[in-house]
């Protein structure tokens, strides 16, 4: 194996199929590469031979990306180090300026991009060892002062990808998406506008769905030009930058530079985003789109297409957790005539309190979750006590009282309603702390629980029940009046008085 250094690469990465094709890459091109799974395998074959490059990925078993870059710099430190990572940030970024790291590439990373930096980086090296031979002080200042300089340029980069895929990660709506996408991208790209367009396939036809100018939703229509433009693009496959010179028809506006960026879901055109730059006939300077700004700009896209997919596949999933949820209360209710509709009627009923207490749409949608579930818990509860026509004896009730806590556990394994699940298991506490399963009193108990409360007890007297009859409407107010302070919150109950008449069973 030749020792020159120049064409020697060290490769380090905790992924065996990158290792290989970086390897089968580089020795067709010349070069002779040593591969290492860790930092601690990479500093053995540093220590042993002239490596010229070394690329390493951040986060590795053992020794990670950085520590091994710390260790280079101590061993040689004209050696550079080009870190390669899927998350970048800004902590990691100052860590590699202090670490000497010369290039961080953001994954995925393709093999010509790594050709190209390792290309520059061992020019540049050759460069800096020179310098730091035959140049004086002032030469060798200069030098590490424009290395200094495109390291924070690579910051500034770094920093708005990481911005940008920040953004996109706390999206709760497709139409939160289409807005990220235009007020992002016109910060980003410095455009005075951006419109964001779904794509109809079928009929060739785009939408807009958001935009930087209110003006362009209110009239939303594109000209037949435009749109043939548009087709044009994605029948292309990729992004399209011109200028006013290049002719195209149908925009409105004085426009000096234009940009269409597809964006694809699942190798399919889903939309397009366009970003104008306006005449500004006072303007000395008019700024025109770069590559980069194309970029930036499909970085945007990629982001926004994931979110999208994410959003939808997360409602699907949401929507069939509630399905198979409520699936159970029905099966549980199926196994007691006298409680079936049970779970429908509570989370009607506490609605109706919250709405008269003021709670805000977020709590009303945590009441009807949580009312539907409330007794979930019970479907781990043996038949021959829950269905028990006779007076419970004190080991079985406390079986009985066992299922709020494990509604609870059930809702809390999907990790998703923490609210939820602390309304399920508190739902039997008395305000006067003698309930179960926390013993919690006063306002300790959650206010949501209290509501629900009232409700159950409510509907647990209007109705019938395996052990007897349901109870006269003025028995059950005169039950849920005498308990105001011991087992129920007094403002629940008075709020619940105020419309017993319109919740009392109709049949009755």
């Amino acid at each position: 194996m030749t020792n020159n250094s120049r064409n020697t690469i060290l490769v380090v990465d905790d992924e065996e199929g990158i290792l290989e094709i970086a390897q089968e890459y580089f020795e067709r091109r010349g070069y002779d590469v040593y591969t290492a799974s860790n930092g601690v395998e990479a500093i053995k074959i540093i220590e042993s031979v002239k490596i010229g490059c070394c690329f390493t990925d951040i986060n590795m078993p053992e020794m990670d990306g950085l520590e091994l870059a710390e260790h280079i710099r101590i061993i040689d430190n004209t050696l550079p180090v080009i870190v390669m990572t899927g998350y970048p940030s800004l902590e990691n970024t100052i860590r590699t300026l202090k670490n000497g790291v010369v290039d961080y590439l953001v994954k995925p990373v393709n093999l010509e991009q790594m050709e190209l930096s390792l290309r520059r980086i061992t020019r540049e090296r050759e460069l800096f060892v020179e310098n730091l031979i035959l140049r004086e002080e002032v030469e060798r200042r200069e030098l590490l002062k424009a290395l200094n300089d495109q390291l924070l340029s690579r910051m500034d980069e770094l920093n708005t990808l990481n911005r940008i895929m920040e953004d996109f990660s706390c999206s709760d709506s497709n139409q939160d998406i289409y807005n990220k996408i235009v007020y992002l991208s016109m910060e980003v790209v410095k455009a005075d506008k951006v419109n964001f367009y779904i794509y109809a396939g079928e009929k060739s036809s785009f939408f807009l769905q958001a935009s930087t100018n209110i003006d362009d939703i209110v009239s939303e229509d594109i000209s037949p030009e435009l749109e043939k433009f548009f087709i044009d693009v994605v029948a292309d496959d990729k992004p399209c930058l011109i200028s006013k010179n290049c002719g195209v028809f149908g925009l409105t506006e004085d426009i000096e530079s234009f940009m269409v960026v597809p964006i694809k879901i699942r190798e399919k055109t889903f939309g397009i985003v366009t970003a104008s730059v306006l005449s500004k006939p006072n303007i000395y300077q008019t700024k025109y789109f770069t590559d980069k700004d194309i970029y930036y700009m499909s970085f945007i896209t990629q982001k926004a297409a994931s979110a999208i997919e994410n959003t939808a596949l997360y409602g699907n999933i949401y929507d069939n957790l509630f399905a198979t949820l409520y699936a159970f209360v029905a099966a549980l209710e199926a196994r007691d005539s006298y409680t079936r509709k049970h779970s429908t009627r509570v989370a009607e009923v506490s609605c109706n309190i919250g709405k008269i207490m003021g709670c805000s749409q977020e709590e009303m949608d945590v009441l009807s979750f949580a009312g539907q579930l409330h007794d979930i818990g019970k479907i781990g509860i043996r038949d021959d006590i829950l269905l028990k026509p006779g007076r419970l004896t004190d080991e079985e009730f406390e079986k009985i009282k066992e299922h709020p806590t494990i509604g609870s556990d059930i809702v809390g394994q999907l990790g998703l309603w923490d609210k939820e699940k602390s309304i399920i298991k508190h739902h039997h506490e008395y305000f006067d702390g003698r309930g179960y399963p926390d013993g919690l009193k006063g306002c300790v108990i959650p206010k949501l629980a209290r509501i629900l409360s009232v409700a159950d007890a409510f509907d647990a007297m209007s109705s019938d029940r395996a052990y007897r009859k349901k109870m006269e409407k003025e028995k059950v107010i005169s039950i849920i009046k005498g308990c105001s302070g011991t087992q129920f919150d007094p403002e629940v109950v008075e709020v619940f008085l105020t419309i017993v008449d319109e919740v009392w069973p109709h049949d009755s």
